[in-house]
């Protein structure tokens, strides 16, 4: 499959570093040349140094036969403009990244006129991730799975947590019947577990659950259940927007801290429910008085990393509220994995995983089509990923009971989502047409829901 990427910013970067490790046929264009030399250096890619929106420099990348073209660059009527001469020019599937919020609640408008097969907003995606972890303070990350009737749920056991050197049998057996362990990380390494693994204090760990399940295997586990009432945004972004509008949706009280004068009076007429402070989050003062004191919850959003995390660490240390820190640059998410911070949030690699899912539909089979994909981890030794496929048509996985079936080394089918009901299924249990599935999966390459299974 052949693919541009237009715009090499954060973004741009990300995408051809995971699409080039899927061999895919990658030519990225950017204007700028230094924006090229990092990627073309880097990944296995084509670099052109030139405008996405010239027809010219369009066609000499190939986009005639080109299967999707990508515009990430930092203008959303440039993505826009891009993806309508890339369709005139060569039919070619197109997604465009759109990030000002008065295109945003346009944006099944713009995907029906532009012609456009996906539309995706990075701020809104993080927003939408942060406005779910504080639902669920207990959790590190929360995935919606199976159109919100299922969660994917990520949490530290700690000295408190009544799992500590029980086995993963435990679980289904004495806490909660409806829960299932898909995934532990332990010093780096990732374990997709068997009934027999044990838990231990540090771990991460990923169960499935519905909402209502997850509240209460927390609860029995000895975990606080308690959503953030109120929550304190530190920086004045498009994400602190987004995030803001979402939680006083939610009914939770918020306040946002923003160096900027004229920001500060732009967001108070956009939020007019929000609280605004006109200061500086760096001054320690400013930072208890005026925000961290009393709040459950605070979102370190700055636009600069290293202020979020030493933000992030002097919260944690002042405060029992729930910590969320935005990161990003990806290049040091694994030093930052091993700082004692709650949750992190990187708006560039969601935004990866969402086109990454498209790109692995459009090559899927038929039989099945993939509706979600998340990474759980993507690192050097791992790449760990959950996977929703919708199961179309008859196939090797349907119809067999799941103790017969020859499924890769660590891939784990953990859900069966059937007719509005969930399954945490067993070994007698089988995929039927009409399932969502739920998989995941550990340094394997999955397309279709067919590649769960070992060659033959």
């Amino acid at each position: 499959m052949k693919i541009i990427i237009v715009g090499c910013g954060k973004v741009g970067y990300s995408l051809a570093e995971q699409l080039s490790a899927e061999n895919y046929d990658i030519t990225v264009i950017d204007k700028n040349p230094e924006r090229i030399a990092p990627v073309t250096n880097d990944f296995d890619v084509l670099g052109l140094v030139g405008d996405g929106v010239s027809n010219s420099c369009l066609l000499e990348a190939g986009v005639a036969d080109t299967d999707l073209l990508i515009a990430v660059t930092g203008s959303d009527e440039k993505n826009l403009l891009c993806c309508l001469i890339a369709k005139k020019s060569g039919k070619c599937n197109t997604i465009a990244r759109v990030r000002n919020p008065e295109y945003s609640r346009e944006a099944e408008f713009l995907k029906k006129e532009f012609g456009l097969a996906m539309v995706i907003n990075p701020e809104m995606i993080a927003a939408v991730e942060m406005a779910r972890i504080f639902r669920f303070p207990s959790a590190i990350k929360i995935d919606a799975l199976a159109k919100g009737y299922l969660e994917m749920l990520h949490f530290r056991i700690t000295e408190k947590c009544s799992l500590v050197d029980k086995q993963v049998s435990f679980v289904r057996s004495y806490v909660s019947p409806d829960v299932l362990v898909c995934m532990i990380k332990r010093k780096g390494a990732i374990i997709v577990p068997t009934g027999d693994d044990s838990f231990m204090n540090g771990d991460i760990v990923t169960i499935v659950a519905a909402p209502k399940g997850a509240g209460n295997f927390f609860k029995k586990i000895g975990l606080p259940i308690n959503r953030v009432k109120n929550a304190l945004i530190v920086g004045g972004g498009k994400i602190s927007f987004y995030l803001a509008k979402l939680l006083i949706q939610s009914g939770i009280q918020v306040k946002i801290v923003e160096l900027s004068k004229e920001r500060c009076e732009e967001l108070s007429d956009r939020l007019p429910q929000a609280s605004l402070i006109c200061g500086d989050a760096t001054d320690q003062t400013v930072f208890l008085e005026e925000g961290l004191n009393g709040v459950d919850g605070a979102a370190i959003l700055t636009n600069i990393d290293e202020e979020n995390v030493f933000l992030s660490l002097f919260a944690k240390k002042h405060s029992d509220a729930k910590i969320i820190t935005k990161v990003n640059r990806v290049i040091f998410n694994e030093v930052i994995d091993d700082l004692d911070l709650d949750s992190l949030v990187y708006p560039k690699l969601l935004t990866a995983d969402y086109i990454l899912q498209y790109v692995r539909t459009m090559k899927a089979s038929i039989g099945s089509s993939m509706e979600s994909l998340y990474t759980l981890e993507d690192s050097k030794l791992n790449r760990a990923e959950a996977l929703q496929y919708l199961i179309t048509a008859q196939s090797a996985v349907v119809g067999v009971p799941l103790s017969e079936l020859r499924t890769k080394k660590d891939v784990l089918i953990c859900c069966i989502f059937r007719k509005g009901k969930i399954m945490i299924p067993g070994g007698q249990d089988s995929i039927e047409i009409g399932d969502t599935v739920i998989v995941v999966q550990n340094n394997q390459h999955i397309n279709a829901i067919t590649d769960i299974l070992e060659d033959r």
